[in-house]
């Protein structure tokens, strides 16, 4: 087909004459949940030259990943924008950089199938110059469902291959109203970009078809929708409810003089209304308010004649253009009980025999939450430890008038500390805390049957930086999500209100495996400040408490759990590691706190001096105060390591596995805090021949500092405390400080020439 001039030269030439591309695919929009990478590694693999990708990063996160991938192909483009920036003013802005004759609008969450950009541009080549959109298909997936080709590929193919005006297929309205299907012709959107920039992809899609002159269609699909958790998103303000009704009685005045699409646009209104009202949680005046309108514009713009459909889906219509408000909600009430009884036959004794066994704890939900007490727990009920312990210990020291309860396990009750008050679970006391308490603080999650009380506040500290896919990241590893029930997990980080990050690398990967509403409190590992406190003196204590003569190089082995591996072998021959290191290096082995027990592989190690395990000592912060090295694989314990500024060397003998079958987050041996051995010979060499403590060891160990201690700098815990338990503004907590302008704790060294 050969192209009109107007059609050439639409845009104009590009700078030296050279033609612009056909297609510019606009990716807009924050980082949200880390997608966008995924985004523009797909655009990145398409060989095609024909297409420019404009990337309207919103925020920081956005604009690094985006930046990264423009410095490895040319066709992109990175237009930085503020944090805040709504899609509207995005893809405003994407679309003022793009060059090309049509604009495929692609959200930073979405993606784009293999070879879609190719075949969009193609079709698009051999239109007229009368067609404004290119309406295509889509797959959709869910964080539980893979890509799933869309319903709307029937209305698509009543289309074919030729051109229709809207009002000539009115079903065109009924198609998902996503901006990402919608491929449109850049001096159109440019004529009507006024009307078009609102942040509402849906008015924004459906009015793109109201205001075309004409449309042509294509089957294939050109856009992978990834819905986000609705739990995962702020909950909309009520003004942005109300806008729902103003915006499609805005669509309804250009459909005015066109009694199809008028009639089509009235039962999306309609639909989307009643859906709305039926499935958001709104407070009973905004609920109020929000029918109120959407009566009104259900009765101002019902087509003459029109009318009501069969059945239940009628009866709605009906209550809902005469406004009959306490009708309506009497009839939700009805079906609501209507299969609650149902679902109460169907689970029969089960319901009866649960009901029973909670009852303490149901009884107990219905007294006041004390605003003086708080439940701490660590590594499911193991005891006094990690995160929580350290909240807790700063907790008695600021706000005193909080009362710690700690749940531990019967197994590990007696080795509480002398005075600490614990519950066993299962205990009555156990529930009747856990319903009153104001604060509940885990590094783990609390169990399912726990409820949420309005009033109460759930603080996660996590326990550690993730390397490795965590929460719903582990859905594409079968290996690692063995036996998770992801529902389960999603309802039990529902509950949190707060999330404690140590770097700025926890929390985005938080977001993208944890999709939810919680609060990032970017303050440290509480844990961690040790790493700052801790004087000469606790480290030579620490020292002569595990038998380390003065002189004596420790060297901490700690490996993390494979979840491909049933059990646990050690992948190093310790004896013969430690007669390689030589007589003046004490090596220390602290086994995976899951293996731990009488199976322990180490159990056969005699504390000779040389090899000690240390697999049941506790805290392991104080292990690190004592050791002048660490080795590890891929266990968390580096990245808090890292924080005293002491040699780390990584022993990664199975990386492609490890990587391949748990999944995650970047590539360990490109970005390593020190040296790496891939074999226990290597391991050797490397103490052998000092690389373990020379400049090379120190320039990687800085750069993994920088990133991963980001946030640790000896008043974390304060922060923590200050914030969720005194409610002090995040302005006027302790300010974090520099990386290089902090002091760790002195090197066992240090400390012993001080």
């Amino acid at each position: 087909m050969v192209r009109s001039k107007a059609k050439e030269t639409e845009n104009g030439p590009e700078p030296g004459g050279r033609r612009a591309p056909e297609l510019s695919v606009v990716v807009h929009g924050p980082n949200t949940q880390g997608r966008l990478g995924e985004l523009l590694d797909s655009l990145e693999a398409e060989p095609f030259a024909g297409v420019e990708v404009v990337v309207a990063a919103v925020g920081d996160w956005a604009r690094q990943e985006a930046e990264e991938h423009a410095a490895r192909d040319g066709r992109m483009v990175v237009v930085p924008l503020p944090e805040g920036t709504g899609d509207g003013a995005a893809r405003t802005a994407g679309a003022a950089r793009a060059t090309g004759r049509w604009l495929h609008f692609v959200h930073a969450k979405d993606g784009v199938p293999a070879g879609a950009p190719r075949t969009v541009a193609d079709r698009v080549a051999e239109l007229p110059d009368t067609v404004d959109v290119l309406l295509t298909d889509h797959v959709r997936s869910a964080w539980n469902t893979a890509g799933t080709l869309s319903n709307d590929g029937r209305v698509l193919a009543r289309a074919g291959r030729r051109t229709v005006a809207p009002a000539e297929l009115p079903s065109l309205l009924r198609t998902i109203p996503l901006l990402g299907n919608r491929v449109v012709r850049a001096g159109f959107w440019r004529a009507h970009e006024e009307r078009l920039r609102a942040d509402d992809e849906r008015y924004a899609a459906l009015a793109v078809l109201l205001l075309a002159g004409r449309v042509a269609c294509l089957g294939q699909p050109a856009l992978h929708d990834r819905r986000l958790r609705p739990e995962s998103m702020p909950p909309g303000e009520p003004e942005e409810r109300y806008a729902v009704v103003d915006r499609y009685e805005d669509l309804l005045r250009l459909a005015a003089d066109r009694p199809a699409l008028h009639g089509t646009l009235y039962d999306l209104m309609v639909r989307d209304c009643l859906r709305t009202f039926a499935r958001s949680a709104l407070p009973e005046p905004v609920a109020r308010e929000f029918f109120r309108r959407a009566a009104r514009a259900a009765a101002a713009w019902r087509p003459a004649g029109r009318d009501r459909p069969a059945g239940f889906e009628g009866v709605r219509r009906a209550l809902l253009e005469r406004d009959a408000y306490a009708e309506y909600r009497a009839l939700q009430t009805a079906n609501r009980t209507r299969r609650a009884v149902r679902s109460a036959v169907r689970s029969g004794g089960r319901r009866v025999e649960a009901a029973v066994r909670d009852h303490r704890y149901r009884r107990a939900l219905t007294a006041p939450v004390d605003p003086h007490l708080a439940v701490f727990s660590a590594y499911w009920d193991r005891g006094v430890a990690c995160n929580p312990a350290a909240v807790a210990a700063k907790l008695a020291e600021l706000a005193p008038h909080v009362h710690p309860v700690w749940v531990v396990s019967a197994r590990n009750a007696p080795l509480v500390p002398p005075g600490t008050d614990h519950v066993v679970p299962g205990s009555r006391r156990h529930r009747e805390v856990l319903a009153r308490a104001k604060y509940l603080v885990n590094n783990v999650n609390f169990p399912n049957a726990v409820v949420k009380r309005p009033d109460a506040v759930h603080l996660q500290t996590h326990h550690g930086t993730p390397l490795k896919r965590m929460g719903l990241d582990q859905l594409q590893y079968p290996a690692a999500a063995q036996g998770l029930d992801f529902p389960s997990l999603l309802a039990r980080i529902d509950r949190w209100d707060y999330s404690v990050s140590a770097n700025t690398h926890s929390t985005r990967m938080w977001q993208r495996a944890y999709p939810a509403r919680y609060v990032s409190l970017d303050h440290g590992y509480p844990r961690n400040d040790v790493y700052y406190s801790a004087t000469a003196d606790d480290v030579l204590a620490v020292r002569a408490r595990l038998g380390i003569e003065p002189g004596r190089t420790a060297v901490l082995y700690a490996p993390t759990h494979r979840d491909y591996e049933a059990g646990w072998t050690p992948r190093l021959d310790l004896v013969s590691l430690a007669e390689r290191l030589g007589e003046d290096t004490v090596l220390l082995v602290r086994g995976h706190y899951f293996y731990g027990g009488a199976t322990s592989p180490l159990a056969h190690l005699r504390r000779s001096g040389r090899v000690v395990d240390v697999s049941s000592y506790d805290p392991v912060e104080e292990l690190c105060l004592a050791a002048d090295a660490l080795v590890t694989d891929y266990s968390s314990i580096m990245f808090d390591y890292a924080n005293l500024d002491r040699p780390i060397v990584v022993y990664a003998d199975d990386w492609e596995t490890y990587a391949t079958t748990r999944g995650v987050y970047f590539d360990l041996l490109a970005e390593p805090p020190g040296q790496v051995a891939r074999t226990q010979d290597e391991l050797a060499d490397v103490f052998a021949s000092g690389a373990w403590r020379d400049g090379a060891a120190a320039k990687l160990r800085a750069a993994f500092r920088r990133r991963f201690c980001e946030f640790d700098d000896g008043r974390a815990a304060e922060r923590v405390v200050r914030r969720v338990f005194l409610g002090e503004p995040e302005e006027a907590l302790p300010p974090v400080v520099p990386v290089d302008e902090r002091t760790p704790a002195p090197s066992p060294e240090e400390a012993a020439t001080r």
